[in-house]
């Protein structure tokens, strides 16, 4: 600091008259008016050497006098890299987040002294751009500032310098060049910047990822050695995350780069990793990974988008890797934990990765099915909350749309005339249904329930199933065993809110399973009880509500065929036990529960605490789509003078309907993004057919040019040889003559043998000439022979596309007419009729 002083010393003179040393403030104001009004470059460069010097102590002083003298010294100094420098690692001082040791003891400082001044320098947006364009400089003192001064306005008003960088010209581009700069501390220094910068902005996300970012990202985790490299490689990924998470165009964009192929060889694990162990770091770096391809196959995304990533990380073998990863030893609980997610995710809806993930092998002996391995992790009590959870997200994302697994589920269940050595699916849930365990009894009641979602045929099935109960009693059904549950005393509300969610998706739309839960005794006793209790616990509003809406199905889906308990029945109970009003506000508790709106908003379970976990994701759609429904019917019931048997009809038809709404309103879905997707089809066969039209009249052309060409071309070559041939009979007649006379001619040279030279040199140039003009046809007909090559294989790669788009045209088409939607078939006509013509 001893010489700083004596630097300022230098700068500002001997001490004020009568020895008086200046304050702080005072020798910034000085400085300032050096750096202002001197017209020598080595003063103004001694001031801001002392302005940096003192604006970790006095920075509120620096900062209120000094900005505007700063920013001018960045305007007019462009040339003195060393002032540029000190300017702005002035201005990052100033506009720093953290507290300097230097004014700690400054009362006058704020925590947010730094925001302040942010404010006040982006106030001019062109401050941001003349920062922006420093960033051009090569020379280290320049760039660095640059990048930490831009860095530092972000984190203190992020929208407000996203919006004038998005403006600055070039302003996205050139930081987008530093990534190739040599220097590891600017290229590591402006990833931190583009993580920032792409934060929550979907037009500089975009920027970023059209300047070619995924490439650089992808070169730069090579070179720092992959899922093996230190934090860089975490940095890369993180700003690859910001691009890619809820931005579908950089999410068809990285998809149609084939940049997905470069993430498999990332989960490559070696087997000397098993006795190395894994790093903090290499955590790290394999858990941004994950989260890369989560990104692509978020259930958020778009069908279109999710289904293209799914099959294509089917095809280059990294859902495989993925699955080396679960089933391999040695892995952290987290990445575990994470991989399992991620699977869950990339196999959702997509039947090929679900039957690819159904024959997965653990390495147990003797093999288990990789899903039966996860299930028992599932079920155990002993095992993390978080793996527990992401196991139950998997088995969802495996069933999601997949009869032949919810078939094959079931199946696990019921009576079978060979004997089953192993474990399997349903012995598991079931095992867990019945523990003691709450949580068993949730996981399990939700897996068994996502068994049954859209699938009529297996809510039948599973009503056969029998479960073996004390020695010498006959079994019961696994119905009437859940039915039995539900009404003891001391199940938990957990564990009951389970089996509330299976019970109400196994009903609905079955009338055989609501005949049979009718059946069971006091299971109509029970939910009166329930619905009427006055109990004042949140859980317990929820267990009533969720026994409003069971009774509710029970009405809505029964088809008359149990003693006392048909529909009428049952909506006089409603009436005189319970009143349609406290039905109506009991049914409403589900949806008020706090649980309902984090449970509807996405698939995957989200929780702090494992009483957190009370409703599904699947549940609140059936619950959404069903309870307008129920309340219809009850609030009808209750009118007064309403005939309740004049309602049956209208009972029964809303029944019906209810049984379809779903379905229809699914169908209504894939009919718009069918012919969204055939729109878009459409117009993609349309710009190739252009695109194939115009090449076929590029490759016309050309090709009549290398007719003309090889025509000049063989006219060039029989001239050049002629002429040769001229030249050599007319040398030699000349040679012989010249012999002949050479006795005449040797004191003086004759006129007429001069002639003769000069018309050889003359013929020599016209070779050489006529020799070069062969050469430039040659060149220049190779050249039009690669571009007519080139054309060829354009337009073979157009056919074959237009070929695929129009197949896929069809598909749609037929799609859309197994949906019911009208479509003309001549359009398929005129397809094939380009297709044919083009061809």
């Amino acid at each position: 600091m001893d010489f700083f002083q004596r630097g300022i010393k230098s700068v500002l003179g001997t001490q004020e008259a009568g020895g008086q040393q200046p304050s702080g403030a005072e020798t910034v104001e000085k400085l300032v008016d050096r750096v202002s009004s001197s017209t020598l470059l080595d003063d103004r460069r001694d001031a801001c050497r002392a302005l940096k010097a003192l604006s970790r102590k006095y920075r509120i002083e620096v900062g209120a006098q000094g900005m505007p003298a700063l920013v001018q010294i960045l305007e007019t100094d462009r040339a003195d890299c060393e002032i540029i420098g000190y300017t702005l690692d002035t201005l990052c001082n100033i506009i720093a987040h953290e507290q300097f040791e230097e004014e700690l003891d400054n009362p006058t400082v704020s925590i947010n002294v730094g925001e302040q001044f942010t404010e006040m320098f982006i106030k001019i947006p062109e401050n941001v751009s003349l920062v922006l364009s420093y960033l051009e400089e090569y020379d280290f003192r320049v760039r660095w500032p640059s990048i930490k001064l831009l860095t530092g306005l972000l984190e203190h008003r992020p929208k407000e310098l996203q919006e004038i960088v998005l403006v600055s010209p070039m302003g996205v581009s050139k930081l987008m060049d530093l990534l190739s700069d040599s220097r590891e501390v600017i290229r590591n220094d402006v990833l931190l910047l583009l993580i920032q910068l792409t934060k929550g902005n979907a037009n500089i996300q975009k920027i970023v990822a059209f300047e070619n970012a995924f490439d650089r990202l992808f070169d730069v985790i090579r070179e720092e050695g992959c899922s093996d490299g230190g934090i860089v490689v975490e940095d890369c990924l993180i700003l690859m995350i910001n691009l890619l998470k809820n931005n579908s165009s950089n999410q068809q964009f990285f998809k149609e780069g084939s940049y997905i192929q470069r993430l498999s060889p990332m989960f490559e694990m070696p087997p000397e990793l098993e006795e190395t162990g894994w790093t903090a770091q290499k955590v790290s770096n394999i858990h941004c990974m994950l989260e890369v391809i989560r990104a692509l196959v978020s259930p958020g995304n778009s069908l279109q988008i999710i289904a293209a990533c799914q099959k294509t990380m089917r095809n280059c073998g990294l859902l495989e890797a993925l699955c080396n990863v679960l089933m391999g030893s040695g892995v952290p609980a987290d990445i575990l934990t994470e991989t399992i997610n991620t699977v869950g995710e990339v196999v959702r809806g997509d039947i090929n990765n679900q039957e690819y993930f159904s024959m997965v092998l653990a390495p147990s002996n003797p093999p288990r099915p990789a899903i039966v391995v996860l299930l028992m992790s599932m079920v155990n009590e002993k095992q993390p909350l978080t793996l527990r959870c992401a196991v139950l997200y998997c088995f969802e994302g495996f069933l999601y749309r997949n009869e032949t697994g919810q078939t094959a589920l079931v199946q696990t269940l019921l009576p079978s005339s060979t004997e089953v050595s192993s474990l399997t699916q349903g012995q598991l849930l079931c095992d867990g249904l019945f523990s003691t365990d709450a949580l068993a009894n949730w996981f399990s009641a939700v897996a068994l329930m996502h068994g049954l979602i859209e699938n009529p045929a297996q809510k039948e099935q599973l009503l056969r199933v029998l479960l073996a109960t004390a020695m010498g009693t006959p079994p019961v059904s696994l119905l009437q065993q859940c039915t039995s549950l539900l009404q003891q005393g001391n199940y938990r509300v957990q564990s009951k809110i389970g089996l509330l969610m299976l019970l109400c998706t196994w009903l609905s739309h079955c009338q055989q399973a609501v005949k049979g839960f009718l059946s069971s005794p006091n299971s109509v006793a029970f939910l009166i009880a329930q619905i009427c209790a006055n109990e004042h616990d949140e859980n317990e509003y929820l267990i009533q509500g969720l026994c409003a809406f069971l009774m509710g199905i029970c009405i809505q889906f029964n088809d008359n065929t149990v003693p006392n308990y048909r529909r009428e029945d049952l909506c006089q109970v409603v009436i005189k036990r319970i009143s349609s009003e406290t039905f109506v506000t009991k049914l409403g508790e589900v949806s008020r529960h706090e649980s309902y709106s984090k449970a509807a908003k996405q698939p995957q379970i989200r929780f702090k605490t494992a009483s957190d976990l009370l409703l599904d994701h699947e549940f609140c759609k059936l619950f959404k789509a069903l309870e307008a429904v129920v309340v219809k019917t009850i609030t009808s019931i209750g009118t007064e003078g309403t005939n309740i048997t004049e309602l049956t009809l209208s009972q029964e038809a809303s029944g019906i309907v209810a049984q379809y709404k779903d379905i229809i309103r699914e169908q209504d879905g894939k009919i718009a993004e069918l012919q969204a997707l055939l729109k878009r089809t459409e117009n993609d066969a349309e710009d190739t057919r252009r695109q194939l039209s115009e090449a076929l009249t590029t490759n016309a052309q050309l090709s009549d040019g290398n007719i003309l060409l090889k025509a000049q071309l063989t006219a060039a070559t029989d001239l050049a040889q002629q002429l040769q041939a001229s030249q050599v009979n007319h040398i030699g007649n000349h040679v012989a003559a010249l012999q002949i006379t050479r006795n005449g001619v040797q004191e003086h040279e004759s006129p007429q043998i001069q002639a003769y030279q000069v018309e050889n040199a003359r013929l020599q140039q016209e070779v050489e000439r006529l020799t070069n003009s062969l050469r430039e046809f040659q060149v220049k007909f190779t050249e039009v022979s690669i571009e007519v090559e080139k054309q060829r294989k354009d337009q073979e790669d157009l056919l074959e596309l237009l070929t695929d788009q129009d197949a896929k045209i069809k598909h749609y088409r037929q799609q859309l007419r197994d949906l019911g939607a009208q479509l003309d078939d001549a359009s398929d006509e005129d397809s094939d009729d380009n297709t044919n013509g083009l061809k």
